[in-house]
């Protein structure tokens, strides 16, 4: 054991969450709610005192509520308009500042918000960052304390030096999935039948500031491709309701018939995917989330390519599609048998994402600071 193991783990032993220790954790988009749900309810079982803020972007509402997660609102999505994503995070920033300064939190955790980042510059809150997409946008001079990704992002990879560099096994899905149980009424509920071949197909995220058009190229010979087959039923997921409309105005017909399903409210998305024999998606976490359930998952993804995805098309549990002829010749219409037993080994990402913010508070002294 290093010398700096050793250290953490005598901290740890003479460290007690009684010592009045909190924990603010901010939810900025869908997949934040999922992710933090099993470290939020960990933190707590240990005696932590975790405050919970979340902008109300895409489905964040409507998972808080699917999840029993209680959280203070702050904030929505401003749209694809980088002047107006500018002065909406720096609007949230000023409501968060307020709010927060009467919290008093020790540190301050979140997966990318740029809100959160902020705030804890204006109030000097330490920050701890968690990320897996190392081309994500970031505010200028405004640096995280600490920056938690999965072991398989490169150093050389997280730009020059800043934060403390922190890492933990598996990737993200794999925080959740450890919580997860099968739901067989899933398909009935959404009227699929039984023996239908079952494609989960989730749109790009044509505001997102990463977003290359060509995605949504691939995305209409998908959802042509599919409409086409007799055996196929399509659960189409919206990113927020402007997509939903669009979407439903260009494929009337295949919706009305029953080809194409959209959920009129929100369901489990491990769930969505573990029912389904493929899925096709545009975003970077239901992807993940399918690699890490083996099931099998294309891409429509057409921005930088981060490490994560890199490693799992190496692995073979993600195929990247570049072109509407791969949609035709690289996607495998095959109906997959469902187990409900767990066929992969635990990978401990979620204990040591724990053990990281753990051993952070027991560095730090009780603040007692008054924030006027």
């Amino acid at each position: 054991m290093s010398s700096t193991n050793l250290a953490v783990v005598e901290a740890l032993k003479t460290y007690s969450p009684s010592q009045n220790k909190k924990i603010w954790i901010d939810l900025d988009n869908s997949p934040h709610v999922p992710f933090f749900r099993p470290i939020i309810d960990d933190l707590r079982k240990k005696g932590y005192e975790v405050f919970v803020t979340a902008r109300d972007a895409y489905q964040v509402r409507e998972l808080l509520e699917f999840y029993g997660i209680d959280s203070k609102v702050v904030g929505k999505h401003y749209g694809k308009y980088k002047l107006l994503k500018a002065l909406g995070t720096c609007w949230r920033a000023v409501a968060l500042t307020s709010m927060i300064r009467r919290a008093k939190p020790d540190i301050s955790v979140c997966h990318g918000s740029r809100g959160c980042l902020i705030t804890s510059k204006l109030l000097k809150i330490p920050n701890l960052t968690l990320t897996d997409y190392e081309f994500t946008t970031s505010v200028p001079s405004m640096r995280p304390t600490w920056l938690i990704v999965p072991s398989v992002v490169p150093d050389d990879r997280l730009g020059e030096a800043g934060p403390i560099i922190l890492k933990y096994p598996g990737i993200k899905e794999d925080v959740y999935l450890s919580r997860f149980t099968p739901d067989k009424e899933l398909r009935n509920r959404l009227g699929i039948p039984a023996d239908a071949l079952l494609v989960t197909v989730r749109p790009p995220a044509t505001e997102a500031h990463y977003h290359n058009p060509e995605a949504e190229v691939l995305l209409k010979a998908a959802l042509q491709r599919f409409v086409a087959d007799q055996d196929a039923r399509i659960v189409l997921l919206p990113r927020n309701q402007r997509q939903d409309a669009e979407l439903r105005a260009e494929w009337p017909e295949a919706i009305a018939a029953g080809k194409i399903v959209i959920p009129d409210h929100v369901e489990d998305g491990m769930n969505i995917i573990w029912n389904s024999d493929l899925v096709i998606s545009g975003g970077g976490t239901m992807n993940r989330e399918a690699a890490a359930m083996r099931v099998p998952v294309y891409s429509i993804f057409r921005g930088k390519i981060g490490a994560v995805d890199r490693f799992l098309a190496e692995d073979g549990r993600l195929v990247l599609l570049e072109s509407v002829d791969d949609i035709r010749t690289k996607i495998v219409a095959l109906r997959r048998k469902k187990s409900l037993a767990a066929t992969e080994p635990h990978i401990p990402a979620l204990e040591t994402i724990v053990q990281h913010i753990e051993t952070i508070l027991a560095s730090m002294p009780k603040r007692s600071v008054t924030r006027g």
